[in-house]
């Protein structure tokens, strides 16, 4: 423990395929291949519907989650926790559950393996959500509404409840992260969960250091490459030194 946190990933920690992870979860990595993950994952999209993707996209706001569909109670009561695992680990972020529907700008869907691929097409229309199952094939998804300014407005996440822990645990971490700005998924970067090739099933000392970047206060919805590596040197000096105490990390 360190003023009041712990390495352990609470939310996750019982599961046998997350805990073998952790165990040998890399947790050094140099300056570039942060900034490396953080341009691939912040700029670009998986899958572009529409609008400008060479900017930063980030809420300005606070983020209050809800979750609605299929009535799981242990399901949600483990998407507090990832919830609250989140807020822990990214500190200029403030995240947690709505109590209703109406006070989130984070709405999660939860269905049925089965009715996934009716709710995708819900959500985006029978002629999107073909072109999604061609091109990506989810096993849950995530997408979001942003302004003229790049700020997130709204945020949808499917996830599906019923296809093992592992798996609703390495689809709500990801999507809920990439819901709050960085939804580029590449395969260039092998240690981020934002790989198609990467399952995690809990918040890696790697994406915490994505998240953080993104939502340090000089890292401004709306921003270039180029004015993000303005201010990149100082922002990742006190990231390292926020990652390193929420996980108790040796000092480099």
């Amino acid at each position: 423990m360190l003023d009041g946190f712990a390495w352990q990933h609470p939310a996750a920690a019982e599961i046998p395929g997350i805990a073998s992870r952790q165990r040998t979860e890399r947790k050094t990595f140099t300056d570039t291949e942060i900034v490396d993950g953080f341009l691939k994952t912040a700029f670009g999209a998986e899958y572009h519907l529409a609008g400008r993707v060479d900017r930063i996209r980030k809420y300005d706001t606070p983020v209050r989650v809800f979750a609605g569909g299929v009535r799981r109670t242990n399901r949600k009561a483990q998407l507090a926790k990832i919830v609250a695992d989140i807020r822990t680990r990214v500190r200029h972020l403030d995240i947690a559950m709505a109590d209703n529907s109406d006070g989130a700008n984070v709405m999660v869907r939860l269905v049925r393996d089965r009715d996934l691929n009716r709710t995708i097409s819900t959500f985006y229309g029978s002629d999107r959500a073909r072109e999604i199952r061609k091109n990506l094939d989810p096993q849950c998804l995530s997408g979001f509404r942003k302004n003229d300014k790049y700020e997130i407005e709204h945020s949808d996440v499917i996830l599906t409840i019923d296809s093992g822990d592992f798996t609703f645990f390495d689809c709500a971490y990801e999507e809920l992260l990439q819901s709050l700005g960085p939804i580029n998924d590449t395969s260039a970067v092998p240690w981020t969960m934002f790989n198609d090739s990467v399952q995690m099933g809990f918040f890696d000392v790697y994406d915490q250091y994505i998240l953080n970047v993104l939502y340090d206060p000089r890292i401004k919805a709306g921003m270039t490459v180029q004015e993000v590596r303005a201010v990149l040197p100082q922002v990742l000096a006190d990231v390292r030194a926020w990652v390193a105490k929420v996980n108790v990390l040796p000092a480099e």
